[in-house]
């Protein structure tokens, strides 16, 4: 595995890095991610595809149909609009959500305790913020590809109600740095994967059923609304849906933009703390 590691960065063994153009270290970080998804992207069909569109077509269609019929619809922002549509952005949160999480929690304890991929790395130029850039990059680019693929399929499924839907797909990104930060910095602090059993289902799994994903917010108890309102789950489900709808103002939208950029910042900072005493203690 060292060895692998050393020569996705010095180049390979038959010819030298100078007949590379030069790069930052964080691009040799972020290719050896890429390497080894070409080699295990079928095992990543199920989380970044086929249950996204299986809630699609339960909740969605399935739930939406009968949602419609007894109530016409949900309201949001003062006007009805069918489950279906309601749903969708929602979904993609989730999804965004989902991918920043797993990508961040056992590859980069892995890479940390058990296949020392991220010290063979420091035995190169790179320094561990370039680990942390690299990494980000790559879930930056998982958490694109699940959005999209999920965006094509739900738009044939009639899930987009405007045009402004086009800029899902870049704060889709942003959901998911907005997670993959905070949980790096967590794996990079832990010592096994027990708190990764916590995290998946006293957090992860609330977080979507308590965040206006499946329902609006205000049918939660008082008490529990404003727990909702602080989480990057809420917002990124708000900011998705208002632009899947075409509703809402752009402060409003700018405002759970800002949010989610509040969280993957201060997620950065704590994941480059705890990885760089983790790796150079």
């Amino acid at each position: 595995m060292a060895q692998h590691v050393l020569t996705s960065f010095t180049g390979t063994a038959a010819g030298p890095a100078r007949h590379r153009p030069p790069a930052a270290p964080w691009r040799f970080v972020y290719e050896y991610q890429l390497r080894v998804y070409r080699r295990t992207w079928r095992g990543s069909l199920t989380t970044k595809v086929l249950t996204p569109v299986l809630f699609l077509l339960s909740m969605g269609v399935g739930l939406g149909s009968l949602v419609n019929s007894s109530t016409g619809g949900i309201e949001v922002g003062g006007q009805t609009v069918p489950y279906l549509l309601f749903v969708v952005p929602a979904i993609l949160a989730v999804t965004c959500m989902s991918t920043g999480m797993g990508e961040s929690s056992w590859p980069v304890l892995g890479a940390i305790k058990w296949f020392g991929t991220y010290h063979a790395m420091l035995a190169t130029p790179a320094r561990v913020v370039d680990i942390l850039l690299g990494h980000c990059a790559y879930v930056v680019t998982m958490v694109g590809l699940a959005s999209a693929i999920f965006m094509v399929v739900a738009l044939a499924f009639g899930g987009f109600a405007s045009w402004t839907a086009l800029w899902c797909l870049p704060v889709a990104l942003l959901v998911g740095l907005a997670f993959a930060t905070p949980v790096t910095a967590l794996s990079s602090r832990l010592e096994n994967d027990t708190g990764f059993n916590v995290l998946f289902r006293l957090v992860q799994t609330p977080l979507m059923l308590f965040s206006g994903t499946f329902f609006p917010i205000s049918q939660l108890p008082g008490w529990l609304q404003p727990i909702a309102w602080v989480t990057p789950l809420w917002h990124a489900v708000e900011a998705e849906r208002a632009l899947a709808l075409g509703s809402g103002s752009l402060a409003g939208v700018l405002g759970h933009i800002a949010a989610l950029v509040g969280f993957a910042t201060v997620g950065w900072v704590l994941a480059l703390r705890g990885l760089t005493l983790r790796l150079r203690p």
